[in-house]
Order: structure tokens, then sequence, then C-alpha cells
């Protein structure tokens, strides 16, 4: 795709974007006229006993209205929230391009922070319907199926060979799969090493591509005491930590312990890290505390 391309799809989106807004903003205008109709309904109904049927009624046809309302206005919602992963794609499919042409962008070490910090607090939140029950992979907890192959661009946690017999898990970026052989091409997302590693595919855990709602899927969380791997703030490896305190709203993140040889308790003091880059836990073959 071409940066003209590109440019345009984006463009197209983004007034489909505007239009849902405003499609947003009326439909929860009228809401709020048929929630303050029940509410001077159910007043009415506290004191005039003579209407009690047609006021019981009137707020049964209210209520109706009003879930039919709230239907509306979560459908337009869902529609912006996929209008807005669209451009989300179209502009990381054009960073890749631009990468496999050679022109990949140098970012600094704190730029680089600050932008995995923000991929991570706008990755997009899956919040099931009603009578959903089945939580898709890759949301929150829930790991990939096996036979799942990231897709150029994902962001995993890779296992890497560190200094000597260590092996580490680094955040990185997926180059590419190779079939044949079962394994990914992968870039270290820290740009002061520039390594590249061709890994078998135990060796790769596609990171979240969704984060988990508290308030309605819970389920999708590590539960308090688990084991995982996390990312430790400020660094782009992943260290073994054990869950504190969970995230009790969309835009909270996890609260972790991690283990640390540097405190007498063997723990780090609490830190908080977002559910894009907490994964499962998994053993290496010498696996350093975050001050080794």
């Amino acid at each position: 795709m071409s940066a003209e391309a590109a440019a345009f799809q984006v463009q197209e989106r983004l007034r489909a974007l505007q239009g849902l807004i405003h499609d947003i903003d009326n439909e929860r205008r009228r809401n709020e006229q048929n929630l303050n109709s029940i509410f001077r309904t159910q007043e009415k109904l506290s004191f005039d006993a003579m209407q009690q049927s047609s006021l019981q009624q009137k707020i049964r046809t209210l209520y109706k209205i009003g879930l039919h309302d709230a239907s509306q206005e979560e459908n337009l919602l869902r529609q912006a929230l996929a209008k807005i992963q669209e451009i989300r794609a179209i502009r990381n499919e054009r960073r890749i391009h631009a990468r496999n042409s050679g022109n990949k962008e140098t970012i600094r070490r704190g730029a680089l922070m600050k932008m995995l910090e923000i991929s991570a607090q706008t990755l997009p939140l899956f919040v099931s319907k009603i009578g959903e029950t089945k939580i898709p992979a890759l949301c929150g907890c829930i790991p990939a199926d096996s036979s799942y192959v990231a897709k150029p661009g994902d962001m995993v946690a890779a296992l890497v060979k560190g200094l000597e017999e260590d092996e580490n898990w680094i955040l990185a970026e997926v180059v590419s799969f190779l079939p044949n052989q079962n394994k990914y091409e992968v870039d270290d997302i820290d740009e002061e090493q520039k390594d590249r590693h061709i890994l078998s595919k135990c060796r790769v855990i596609p990171l979240p591509l969704m984060r988990a709602n508290p308030e309605t899927d819970a389920s999708a969380l590590f539960s308090k005491g688990t084991m995982v791997n996390a990312l430790y703030p400020q660094t782009t490896c992943f260290y073994k930590a054990i869950i504190n305190q969970l995230p009790q709203a969309a835009t909270d993140e996890y609260e972790l312990l991690f283990e640390d040889a540097a405190y007498a308790d063997g723990f780090s003091p609490p830190l908080y890290v977002p559910q894009r880059y907490v994964i499962a836990y998994k053993q290496t073959k010498k696996f350093g505390s975050v001050s080794s």
C-alpha cells in the first residue's frame, strides 16, 4: 500500500468515525430524555396511588424504549471502535512496509518507553455482550491457540540466549513466520540492541491483542497470587513476578511483586504493569532476577 493510498484510507475512516461520534452524541441525548421520563414517572408512582396501573404501564413502555436505545448506542460505539482499529491496522501496515523497505525509524530509548506505554493504554478493550460467555484468545490472560501464528508487526515475548547460558524473555516484534521451519523471525524492540533472532515457535509468546474489562470479563484476568512473566517498568525484558492486585477498572494496571534478590523478602515493592505486558509464566534455563 502506497503512502498516498494509506493516507486516503485513513482520512476516509476518520470521516466515518466523525459521523459515528455525532450519531453517538445524538443517541445519548435521546437516551437521557427517556431516562428523565422514567425518573419522573417513578416519582409520580410513589405519590399517586390513583394512577398506579397506568403509571406502571408507562414505566414498562419507557423501559423497553430505554433498552432499545441502549442497544442502539452500544452498536454505534462498537462501530466507532472498529473504525479506530481499522486506522491502527492501516498505520501499522505502513510502518511494516517502511521497515521492509529499509526506512525503519530509529527511536530513542525515552521515546520507546513512552511508545510502549501508549501502545498498552490504547490496546483495544474487549467488552462482552450480554449472554456472551466465550472470551476470545489473546484477550487479557487468555492464551493463543497452539495453531495460532502471530502476524508481522505483532508484539511478542521472545526467549533468547543471553550471556553464557542465560536465557531471557525480551519484548520483540514479529518480522515473519517461516512455516517450513516452524520458526519466527523477530526483531528485538530495543533499538540499542538492533538484534534479529530466528526462534522456534515454542520460544515465542504472542502478547494480548485486547485488554480484558474487569467489570464484565474478570475471568480473563490472572488471579491474585498467580506467578507470571511481566515487562519490568522502563525495560524491554520480562521477569518473574507475582500478581499482588488485579485491575479494578478498564484503565487500571496489574500491581505486581517482581522476584528480586536485592530485597530482604526476595520481592520488589509493588510495581504497576499494563495487561499487554503480563503473560503466563514459563521457566527458562537460568532465569535471573531484576537485579542480576
